[in-house]
């Protein structure tokens, strides 16, 4: 009888799915914006990674200790002004194309935990133009569950496809005067 009893008691447990909580899901976001200019005279612009409040429109300051050095860090200041901490993980001038991480950020001023980044310029279709790449990973800004609205999964990737289409949008209207 007890043999019987742990049998069954484990086919029981077997069918039993434990109960997990589901903590936050990395997000992924992805803006593009074509440019009617060669990838090198867009790349010209957005090259240097301390050039960033040049063509972006909601930074006012962005200075980088080394430059385009991987390791540099760039501290963005924004004209609402609050401030966002990068720091270059690898540059690439023939690929046109540089990683960042954010070191530190208060989620108040952009509501996200461990993002990184890339910024892109290829060459457009046909070889026409340009084609700029913004493309982030990042979890919500509060890391537990049942975080509060302003700092969950869709706030998070709602702000920083804001963020994305501002400066590309920007830069693209910069890039096409000629400026």
């Amino acid at each position: 009888m007890p043999r019987i009893l742990a049998v069954f008691a484990i086919m029981v447990l077997g069918l039993v799915q434990p109960a997990f909580a589901h903590g936050p899901v990395r997000q992924k976001a992805v803006e593009k914006v074509e440019i009617a200019k060669t990838p090198d005279e867009v790349w010209a612009i957005v090259k240097n990674y301390d050039s960033i409040a040049k063509w972006h429109p909601a930074i006012a300051s962005s200075p980088a200790d080394k430059g385009n050095e991987i390791g540099s860090v760039r501290i963005l200041t924004l004209k609402s002004g609050g401030k966002i901490t990068e720091q270059l993980e690898r540059y690439d001038d023939a690929a046109h194309s540089y990683f960042y991480r954010i070191t530190d950020v208060d989620v108040k001023v952009l509501p996200v935990s461990n993002y990184s980044a890339t910024l892109e310029v290829k060459a457009g279709a046909d070889g026409k133009g340009s084609v700029v790449e913004w493309r982030g990973a990042f979890y919500r800004g509060y890391p537990n569950n049942d975080p509060p609205p302003e700092l969950n999964d869709d706030a998070a990737l709602k702000a920083v496809t804001e963020v994305y289409r501002a400066g590309l949008d920007h830069l693209k209207e910069l890039a096409e005067k000629g400026q």
